[in-house]
């Protein structure tokens, strides 16, 4: 079949300049300003990520041919980096070489695209793409055409729409008796460095490193002695150890000995991936890892066909640029693995093309979710997800989800469940950050009225899809008046709670105690804030001492809340009720329906009315020793979104203890970075920040080094003379040193304002060398596509903040320079100022510190080929500091001048 293509110029924008082809094949180099006049004239223009596009010409928008759109249509579910060359790549076609060639690879890109639709059949694709031409799609005649249609063939409204309908073809979970507990038998250190050889293959590279690893972690395998006492083992392995198969091989034998699951936690959605992908080692059958391992995450990171379904309806009252949205996602559903829209194979850029309201919020984010009611329960993809976790092997999760499934007493699922018995928590040194944020409270005016939406719905004026509680228990209650009448009660005591505009009244006119609280709390910090009010940050205070007026309207707050708390205690008992007076009645569905609400009324009712009830109490007595409290003005990049007060535990490792160690019988937890081996005790700061040191019996510590010649294979280097106060010395630097490197330089930065100053002033140049520049909080990506796109192109400099350097894993030349505008101290806020005082001081300022520069070293060297040098800008990094980089390392202090040559010399070697 001869694929033919829309009549439209291919538009590829840089920083400094536009290549524009003609459909005639014709390629001139514009100016931005040219290429902003040729769009104004253009019909449409094919481009890679539109919005990112417009962003480069400084223009809102303007139509396109995206071909991602096309990508993501023509292949759901399946990975593209979005650019030029990322589609190149997954296509199979030659890899683009400067921007006169990636132009010249969209055509080509589409045209290939479109010959692998015309292998489809036609029906449900031929249908959705139909439907997304209704809304405008522009790629649906070249769709339909590929596909073997001409305008005669249009599908009818009612197949048009079934095309939209997934849940008719999506497969149902069947359930399955709950499995029986594990068992206990132990793996023995010379099994796991079997296992692992098994893994590794015949002919892999021998690292006794690694296997001494696997033999150490299989400590936290062994039965447990005594109930609360956790085998808890600290394991850190140097980079290029190998620690991930390194702990699957103990992990993998326990599983299959027991009959149980082991849970492998991580931190990043990268190492979540990689995992996922090095499990393929030990079910290389595709079928059987299906079966055996599971990644799971929260609810909201998972598609909801009620919420979709709901949104199609809609669309269908005015029809347009949803159609399009729902289209692509309807591709996307049918064809993913588990519906996971954050992390999963939902491509980022995706959600970033079409905005979140139609994609990534179609996920359950509100907590509405009707379980056994749902008329698509059967085919859910969260529920299918946790009934998988019950009977897996490994099961690969994120701290977050295991801490507050752990909080909240089970797994989370319509039947409840036990806690796992096993973990793993690889990335052990974020445990303490994940823990901070799962154990901590926060009564802010974004929370309050979160939960009066949840409470009452969506009210005049509100643009939400949400039901409302009323909407969502009504028929279950019909026949209770009094179930009826707490309802009633519950819904106009929410009323207490911000309502719909609450931002604008703070200043001037609050309505009701939680409004009046909220601005008071924010008189509060304007008044005794250290930071400047116009900063572009939050800026937070301390509550005590709080003015009369602000106790008497927490007071106030405190008596509505508990008012609120009645009804919702009383619906909870009706509906308890209802089980027992019933249970000879009610069908399986509806119980599990009931079930269902009155754990959402005491996790998202009860619990959360309970600590913020406490939080507000305190403030006419004092903070509880264990807690730091603070009120805050929250900002995102110069704009006030939101007025909180916060609590925290000091030491957030002991719920962790409490909650999650004390309940598990093995617990590793391993990382290339556990140790400050500043120290003369090396292992306390380890002890402390992974909870190790709130259990009974004395954590087990085992250290591997990395195998890495690191002083040989880096160089770490302080520049003395570049002003760090100066935005265009910095910037001079950070374009030198990217240059000598000839890229493959990764700037980390401690504040967005220096990131954005360094990135006007050094992205051009940096294009002109043929250096792609890419940047956090800049370019209109996402900090997980950004570090992919960098992995990828190997010449590419990327720009970023902590979220950066915690996600970065680029093994090879991709990452050969990392450079640091100052030295990583912690922000100087009210919970550090807490930590600080309880941790140990300026101790505990050095400690943090040198572990955030260990852990950025450590992503510069991956492999034993790697070489690379990490330079501070800084020139007040302490001495004592050093001690974050190995031994065998040199810091040297020079000029930029000498830092710059050694960057050039020693790369290039």
């Amino acid at each position: 079949m001869t694929i033919s293509l829309p009549d439209a110029p291919a538009l590829v924008a840089g920083v400094r300049h536009a290549v524009w082809l003609t459909p005639d094949g014709e390629v001139e180099t514009l100016t931005l300003a040219e290429a902003r006049r040729r769009l104004e004239k253009a019909p449409r223009v094919m481009v890679c990520h539109a919005r990112a596009t417009a962003r480069r010409l400084g223009v809102q928008g303007f139509p396109a041919l995206d071909l991602l759109e096309l990508y993501a249509f023509a292949r759901p579910a399946r990975f593209c980096l979005p650019t030029p060359r990322g589609l190149a790549e997954a296509l199979g076609l030659p890899l683009p070489a400067g921007p006169e060639a990636e132009a010249e690879t969209l055509p080509r890109a589409a045209i290939q695209l479109l010959q692998e639709l015309s292998q489809e059949g036609r029906g449900d694709t031929g249908a959705i793409a139909w439907t997304m031409g209704m809304g405008g799609w522009p790629w649906t005649p070249a769709v339909m055409a590929a596909l073997g249609a001409d305008a005669g063939d249009a599908p009818h409204s009612g197949a048009a729409r079934r095309g939209l309908q997934i849940w008719r073809r999506l497969p149902e979970w069947e359930d399955t008796a709950p499995p029986p507990p594990p068992g206990n038998a132990p793996v023995s250190a010379a099994e796991a460095r079997t296992q692992l050889a098994a893994l590794l293959g015949r002919g892999s590279e021998k690292r006794p490193e690694q296997a001494d690893y696997a033999a150490g972690a299989v400590q936290a395998f062994l039965p447990r002695e005594r109930a609360g006492q956790p085998r808890f083992v600290l394991a850190e392995a140097g980079t290029g150890v190998g620690k991930t198969l390194g702990y699957i091989a103990p992990a993998s034998l326990w599983a299959r000995k027991n009959q149980g699951t082991v849970w492998i936690s991580t931190f990043t959605r990268n190492l979540q991936r990689q995992l996922d992908g090095e499990l393929d080692r030990l079910f290389p059958d595709a079928l059987e890892k299906e079966e055996k391992v599971v990644v799971r995450k929260g609810r909201e990171n998972y598609f909801c066909i009620l919420n979709y379904e709901e949104a199609l309806n809609r669309s269908a009252l005015a029809p347009g640029r949803d159609a399009v949205a729902l289209g692509l996602l309807a591709r996307w559903a049918l064809a993913t693995r588990d519906g996971d829209m954050v992390g999963g194979d939902f491509p980022a850029w995706l959600a970033e093309l079409l905005g979140a309201g139609l994609t990534t919020d179609l996920t359950d984010t509100r907590g509405e979710c009707v379980y056994a009611a749902c008329a698509h329960y059967g085919r859910c993809f969260i529920e299918r997800s946790q009934r998988r976790a019950k009977h897996a092997e490994i099961v690969v999760a994120n701290h977050a989800l295991v801490m507050i499934q752990a909080a909240m007493g089970g797994l989370a699922s319509d039947e409840g469940g036990g806690l796992p018995l096993r973990y793993v928590f690889d990335e052990g040194h974020h445990l303490f950050h994940a823990a901070d944020s799962a154990f901590s409270a926060h009564l802010s005016g974004m929370e309050t009225a979160d939960l009066r939406r949840w409470l009452m719905g969506a009210e005049e004026g509100q643009r939400s899809r949400s039901r409302g509680l009323k909407a969502r228990i009504e028929e279950l209650i019909a026949d209770d008046d009094d179930a009826r009448t707490a309802l009633d009660d519950a819904l106009q005591a929410a009323r207490a709670l911000p309502g719909p505009g609450w931002r604008q009244r703070l200043e001037a006119a609050p309505r009701g105690p939680a409004e009046t609280f909220l601005a008071l709390v924010r008189a509060h910090v304007l008044a005794r804030a250290a930071e400047e009010p116009d900063t572009a940050y939050s800026i937070e205070a301390d509550p005590h001492p709080a003015s009369d007026a602000l106790i008497d309207a927490a007071m106030q707050l405190e008596r509505a809340l508990a008012d609120l708390g009645k009804p919702v205690g009383a619906l909870i008992h009706r509906l308890a009720g209802k089980l027992d007076d019933e249970s000879d009645s009610l069908d399986t569905a509806t119980r599990n329906r009931i079930e269902a609400v009155v754990r959402s009324l005491e996790r998202r009712g009860l619990m959360q009315i309970s600590s913020w009830r406490d939080m507000l109490k305190a403030l006419h007595t004092e903070t509880p020793a264990a807690f730091v409290d603070w009120f805050a003005i929250e900002r995102v990049a110069g704009r006030e979104i939101d007025v909180a007060f916060h609590r925290h535990f000091v030491d957030p490792m002991e719920p962790f203890a409490k909650e999650v160690a004390e309940n598990a019988h093995g617990i590793l937890v391993t990382s290339a970075t556990l140790r400050d081996e500043a120290t003369g005790e090396a292992w306390d700061q380890a002890n402390l920040r992974s909870g190790a040191a709130h259990l009974a019996a004395p954590a087990l510590h085992v250290a591997v080094p990395s195998p890495f010649d690191y002083g040989s294979q880096t160089r770490v280097l302080v520049v003395g003379d570049v002003s760090r106060t100066s935005p265009d010395q910095v910037a001079a630097a950070y374009r030198e040193l990217f240059l000598a490197a000839s890229g493959g330089g990764l700037g980390l930065f401690t504040a967005i304002s220096r990131l954005k100053a360094v990135h006007q002033r050094i992205a051009a140049p940096l294009e002109d060398a043929g250096l792609p520049l890419y940047a956090q909080h800049v370019d209109a990506l996402d900090t997980g596509t950004l570090i992919d796109i960098f992995r990828a192109e190997e010449d590419a400099c990327l720009l970023g903040t902590d979220a950066v350097r915690d996600g970065v894993d680029v093994p090879g030349r991709s990452l050969r320079l990392i450079v640091f505008d100052r030295v990583p101290w912690p922000r100087p806020d009210i919970l550090h100022r807490a930590r600080r005082m309880a941790f140990g001081g300026r101790e505990y300022d050095e400690a943090i510190t040198r572990l955030k520069l260990k852990q950025a070293f450590g992503r510069l060297i991956r492999r034993a080929t790697d070489r690379g040098v990490f330079v501070m800008l800084d020139r007040a990094l302490p001495t004592r500091l050093a001690a974050a980089f190995p031994a065998a390392v040199q810091v040297e202090r020079v000029g930029l001048k000498a830092a710059v040559e050694t960057v050039r010399s020693f790369l290039r070697s």
